[in-house]
């Protein structure tokens, strides 16, 4: 929050402690509508719902748009029946949706024995989409236009209906049977001439989405061609709705949280960091740590196994954890950078030979360089044996070369797998270079230091 919306934010905690409610209301409309969601969120819920109900009926409705659903539901379980219902009334089709998505089951049924039968069994259909779907994603408060209209007919349509729709910068052309026809921007409509007809200036090549298709598909549809809006159709071509580009940017925002969460070994969670329980954070974490731990138990293993060889030359265990922590983050780079190119599409599956050379070369050149360096550290500055240092130096580019490879394949792999190259980062990529750089180590030093 800016100093100056922090200010606000303080004047309408006066405002509301000396019960000043006609000034409250006079400096409530004054602000935009994200800038009051966001001094409510930050409210206590008896001052929010104080604050929220001296709204005028349309900046409201703004108001509750701009709320994230956490919050929305909670202003819906505080107002009235009476008041959510003439609330929800006026949310676009797809913010009532997703709202009514969250609400308890009671709630839900409230709201839809108050809404007119027709629009009830259009809400019931939205539900009935999968999650994550573009059906369940989609509004349809969209401009329809028919192809036989002059373009003077479809600019008075506009005129009259662009009002309720979400957007009006693409129009739909589409028949009788709602069958997706062809589309028309404004600015075509607008500039053309007023007598001809819309089916000879639509565009009749058209990119569209499927209701069940996934959500992060719609999205990498909607930002390969730059589209402020995507059509939505079902089996039969005919058109139900679409999405618009501020509903992608929260689907994007979502996906990339939750693929930060599975590349740091937890669970993912829709909710925010601040409104879940340290119980509930606790649960999403833990279980991935007791995999890792299990899996780490390997690394002792393998020390175990070279015990006899640490007893003979106890100064190789000091440059066990540079060598571990330089690989674990040789990997992570080379993971991060793959699975981001995975789910940005400038990374397939069909360029696995590509890429694998590619960090190979880059693996030697790093691996080389960190080598030397730490070659003259070792010899020069710590006075350490040369045969210990080769061993050493040597192991280095053989575990960042290896690092290299294991995080920039796994993620690949899963994908090809139809997993999710997210799990394959972070912590599970340290914990299979930590054991890989350990037999590396123990093998060469071993097979060197017999040559003394």
């Amino acid at each position: 929050m800016n100093v100056n919306l922090e200010s606000k934010a303080q004047e309408i905690l006066n405002l509301l402690e000396e019960k000043k409610m006609p000034q409250l209301k006079e400096l409530l409309v004054e602000l935009k509508p994200v800038d009051i969601a966001d001094i409510v969120d930050e409210l206590a819920e008896a001052e929010a719902i104080v604050v929220f109900r001296l709204l005028p009926k349309e900046l409201a409705v703004e108001v509750f748009s701009c709320f994230e659903i956490d919050k929305q539901k909670k202003i819906a379980e505080l107002i009235t029946a009476k008041e959510l219902n003439e609330l929800v009334s006026d949310l676009y089709f797809d913010d009532m949706i997703d709202l009514l998505e969250e609400m308890p089951a009671e709630i839900v049924s409230d709201v839809l024995q108050n809404t007119a039968p027709e629009q009830r069994k259009l809400i019931n259909q939205f539900l009935a989409y999968p999650p994550h779907s573009a059906g369940a994603l989609m509004t349809i408060e969209f401009v329809e236009l028919s192809p036989e209209w002059t373009v003077r007919e479809g600019i008075e349509h506009v005129r009259e209906v662009g009002l309720t729709k979400e957007t009006i910068y693409t129009c739909y052309v589409i028949n009788k049977t709602k069958k997706l026809l062809g589309i028309l921007s404004l600015r075509e409509l607008v500039t053309a001439n007023l007598d001809l007809k819309i089916e000879d200036i639509m565009d009749e090549d058209v990119i569209t989405v499927n209701t069940h298709d996934d959500q992060e598909d719609v999205a990498d549809t909607l930002k390969r061609y730059g589209f402020l809006a995507l059509p939505v159709v079902d089996n039969n071509y005919r058109l139900t709705g679409i999405i618009t580009f501020d509903d992608i940017i929260d689907v994007i925002e979502d996906e990339a949280t939750e693929d930060f969460q599975k590349m740091a070994a937890m669970t993912p969670s829709d909710e925010a960091y601040l409104d879940l329980s340290v119980f509930a954070l606790a649960k999403h974490r833990v279980m991935w740590l007791l995999i890792l731990m299990i899996s780490a138990t390997f690394t002792g293993a393998i020390i175990e196994g070279y015990q006899e060889t640490l007893d003979r030359l106890t100064i190789l265990s000091a440059f066990i954890p540079m060598l571990m922590d330089t690989g674990g983050n040789a990997g992570s780079q080379s993971s991060t950078l793959i699975i981001r190119g995975l789910a940005t599409g400038d990374i397939e599956t069909k360029d696995f030979l590509k890429v694998l050379w590619k960090e190979i070369r880059v693996a030697v050149i790093c691996g080389v360089i960190l080598s030397a360096v730490n070659f003259a550290r070792l010899v020069f500055i710590n006075n350490l044996a040369t045969p210990i240092a080769f061993a050493v130096s040597v192991t280095l580019v053989c575990t960042v070369l290896m690092a290299k490879i294991v995080g920039s394949m796994l993620p690949i792999i899963a994908e090809k797998l139809k997993l999710d190259p997210a799990i394959m980062a972070g912590p599970l990529i340290t914990t299979i270079v930590d054991a890989g750089a350990l037999m590396i180590y123990f093998r060469l030093a071993t097979s060197i230091l017999h040559l003394i």
